[in-house]
């Protein structure tokens, strides 16, 4: 894909990020995201980190999470929300939107795919609507079905995933699993909270997985 195109995406999704954030009331900070054991200041810290995080914090955040990257990635993030207000925090994200540069490791579609499912994981426990792009959506269905970080080859194996809101499917199993891209992604990306919009055979399968 167009890299530019890509900076182009993922600065709008920054942005939209920061106006959903800016309409929250103080409680709704503290909340609860899909993110297990996050709040919503977390998750926006963690969002402010994918173009500010260097390689030397990231090899001593693993080292001090005994090489779990998930571990590292909480506590990098929790640390950032005790240091920077919600204000401060929006601030961030508006500054850096059109920024390039990406955490260690990860490609040009990654920071795009990290905002759109966490402002899934903000809004949604919210009871806040907040629209996924159909033309980005698909897209990051397709890398995140490719790529090994994101685990979902084994969470979808012998699922075929078929998008009511966009031509799109995946998959060539008999099982089938229809719902809305959004959706599809959440569960893509291991979020239990997706499952509500996806109907068909392969849903009971899926609910398993997750």
């Amino acid at each position: 894909m167009d890299l530019d195109e890509i900076t182009m995406w993922t600065r709008a999704e920054r942005l939209a990020i920061a106006d959903l954030l800016d309409d929250l009331d103080d409680h709704e900070w503290t909340a609860d995201s899909l993110c297990s054991g996050w709040t919503v200041h977390d998750v926006s810290a963690h969002l402010t980190l994918s173009n500010r995080v260097t390689l030397g914090a990231t090899i001593a955040g693993i080292l001090r999470a005994r090489g779990d990257w998930n571990r590292m990635t909480e506590r990098m993030a929790r640390d950032r929300a005790s240091r920077y207000s919600p204000a401060e925090l929006i601030a961030q994200l508006r500054e850096g939107a059109a920024w390039t540069r990406r955490a260690p490791g990860a490609g040009p579609l990654d920071p795009l795919i990290d905002t759109m499912i966490h402002g899934q994981d903000i809004a949604r426990p919210l009871g806040r609507r907040h629209p996924m792009p159909l033309e980005q959506a698909v897209v990051a269905m397709e890398h995140v079905l490719r790529s090994p970080f994101y685990g979902s080859k084994k969470r979808l194996h012998g699922l075929r995933l078929v998008a009511t809101d966009a031509e799109w499917s995946s998959g060539t199993g008999a099982a089938e699993i229809e719902g809305p891209l959004s959706d599809l992604l959440l569960v893509a990306t291991g979020r239990a909270a997706g499952l509500a919009g996806l109907t068909g055979a392969g849903v009971e399968s899926l609910t398993r997985a997750l």
